[in-house]
């Protein structure tokens, strides 16, 4: 039998509990057919259930043990076990010419946010993301305006994808035990195709006021801005706000702001 040993510096925390696996494979029963990634299946603990269910798997490891443990224990996935970094991976390599596809998984936790970050590079492909997180994270990414958890994750993902926290799980159904409760996720894409300002200065511009959220978007603005600059009336009481107050329409609104008073000061 061949053994994994959970490794710390891969964030590797293995899922024992099955009925917790078959409720994350679940969230992608909508989208049978399409193309899944997973990532980081460790054990293969979620594997089985995506295997099961018949969707079209992929998966992607970076820890040898594994690779060597789900070749030898799942023979159906011959020839579609990838050993890589996900986060170094050219996923247009594997998905070719546009192809929509789907990424689900135990999300290790020292690299979550990095993974939906990439994600969010391909946002036209990826239709539907689910699984689980650290609880913190998972709740970051899911975050409503108005909310302490709101972040740059929270608002870039909301402009692109319908968000549901789904559940938590404790922290006993794993090996070893994590330090913290997880949260399971799914997004799907939301058909947006234009968001209305320039997406690359709108994900600056919401990077920007999340790195100084406790300033009114007043000041946080400011670096980005030549030094004269006058803000216009009409966005006073949005400029008064701070970042986590603001919906997704508010940071276009403000992002469009800042694209014009660059032009104007040129």
């Amino acid at each position: 039998m061949i053994k994994v040993r959970p490794k710390k510096a891969l964030g590797q925390h293995f899922l024992t509990d099955l009925s917790v696996a078959e409720r994350i494979a679940a969230t992608l029963d909508d989208f049978r057919g399409m193309p899944v990634l997973e990532i980081g299946p460790g054990m293969g603990v979620l594997t089985q259930f995506l295997i099961e269910r018949g969707h079209d798997l992929t998966v992607v490891e970076l820890d040898s043990e594994s690779v060597e443990y789900l070749r030898h224990e799942f023979p159906a996935l011959e020839g579609r076990i990838i050993e890589a970094d996900f986060l170094k991976m050219d996923i247009k390599e594997l998905y070719p010419d546009g192809t929509k596809f789907c990424v689900i998984g135990n999300y290790p936790y020292n690299i979550s946010s990095q993974i939906f970050f990439k994600i969010l590079d391909y946002r036209d492909q990826v239709q539907c993301c689910s699984g689980m997180l650290q609880r913190e994270v998972a709740e970051r990414l899911t975050a409503a305006p108005g909310t302490k958890s709101r972040g740059i994750l929270s608002v870039l993902l909301e402009a692109w994808y319908d968000r549901q926290y789904l559940f938590t799980v404790g922290e006993h159904v794993f090996n070893p035990p994590p330090k913290v409760k997880s949260g399971v996720i799914k997004m799907v894409r939301n058909g947006a195709t234009d968001i209305g300002c320039d997406p690359s200065l709108f994900k600056t511009v919401v990077k920007t006021s999340f790195g100084q959220r406790r300033k009114t978007l007043r000041n946080s603005m400011r670096p980005l801005l030549p030094p004269s600059t006058q803000f216009p009336e009409s966005h006073g009481q949005l400029l008064s706000m701070r970042p986590e107050q603001l919906s997704v329409e508010q940071f276009v609104d403000l992002t469009d702001m800042v694209s014009s008073i660059r032009k104007r000061e040129q």
